[in-house]
């Protein structure tokens, strides 16, 4: 299918060519000036029905007979496809891609979603819930429309092509998550990705677990296999029910708790400053129990333990408290 702004390119040349035809005509055969061809031409093909500004010959009106008829066909087809421009929507779908291209142009950090299926959906409303900014990549024109419903950010295409990554800021992009239903396109997502930005954390959906290896080879930083889950799931909802059924009620919709990394950053006023000394940690929203640091995880730690630069603390709390906590620990606040 020809996409929009190429049929307008071909029908503004088409008028261009039947203009100029008509005024390059009349200037060889009749010997008239360029603007009397030109307006010769111009009256001709908007049949107002004025007269010959001077007496044309016998090929003159040869010439002129094609010229209407041309004309009028090249009139008729513009007219037609503009018309279906607006009744079949091309038009605000292109004005909407547009849009949706200086939206994403604006982006920077945000995560990438590869594919709008049955696990992508959960993905997106994930990011969602917790503020995180997502641009979904999908080549099925249902869910794009359905996407554009939701006022999500989407980029329609295959997202194994850099063009289409490219669109979607992946060069500016903090993560992507492949979730494309076989394991062969998730590949050759990942494959491309890395490509695309060597620092990009990328998690990919696996159905075979024998393929794990060939994903962290190719540039995955981690795989998901939803066969292994789903059964570790099972397992744990037969021998401790109350902790999973916690840690349900923390991702559904009627909850505002999260478990999240917040790193500290190099530039954070509270580097080297002690776990009490936090103002962000004091916050009885906010639950630290964990902290990585050099690999290794140190549970419950005590309240004179140092914040270091590249610490991961794994707290839990509302997404709105945990972003503050973020912002503090990575960034020096402006005053």
């Amino acid at each position: 299918m020809t996409s929009t702004p190429l049929k307008i390119f071909q029908i503004i040349a088409l008028l261009l060519f039947i203009l100029c035809s008509g005024v390059i005509g009349y200037h060889l055969i009749e010997g008239w000036s360029l603007f009397d061809a030109l307006y010769m031409t111009v009256i001709t093909l908007a049949t107002v029905g004025y007269g010959e500004i001077h007496t044309l010959s016998h090929a003159g009106r040869i010439f002129t007979i094609f010229l209407i008829f041309g004309g009028m066909g090249i009139l008729l087809y513009g007219v037609t496809e503009m018309t279906a421009f607006v009744v079949e929507g091309e038009m605000t779908g292109y004005l909407r891609r547009r849009t949706m291209k200086q939206r994403i142009g604006k982006l920077s950090n945000h995560y990438i979603l590869c594919g709008w299926g049955l696990k992508g959906e959960h993905v997106l409303d994930e990011l969602l819930r917790t503020k995180r900014q997502c641009v979904v990549v999908e080549i099925d024109a249902n869910k794009v429309i359905r996407l554009h419903e939701r006022n999500a950010m989407v980029v329609e295409g295959d997202a194994t092509h850099d063009d289409i990554l490219i669109i979607a800021g992946i060069e500016r992009a903090a993560g992507l998550v492949a979730t494309l239903p076989t394991d062969k396109d998730n590949l050759f997502v990942v494959i491309t990705a890395r490509g695309l930005n060597p620092k990009l954390r990328i998690v990919a959906k696996v159905d075979e677990i024998g393929t794990r290896e060939k994903f962290l080879r190719s540039g995955a930083n981690t795989t998901v296999s939803t066969n292994f889950i789903g059964g570790l799931r099972m397992a744990s909802e037969l021998v401790r029910p109350d902790t999973v059924n916690f840690l349900d009620t923390m991702l559904r919709d009627n909850s505002s708790l999260r478990v999240e990394d917040v790193h500290v950053g190099k530039r954070s006023k509270y580097l080297g400053k002690s776990i009490k000394q936090c103002d962000p940690l004091n916050d009885t929203r906010v639950l630290l129990f964990s902290i990585k640091r050099q690999g290794s995880y140190q549970f419950n730690p005590s309240r004179t333990t140092a914040l270091e630069e590249g610490d991961t603390l794994i707290v839990i709390g509302e997404p709105e408290q945990i972003a503050t906590l973020r912002s503090s620990l990575s960034h020096t606040p402006t005053s």
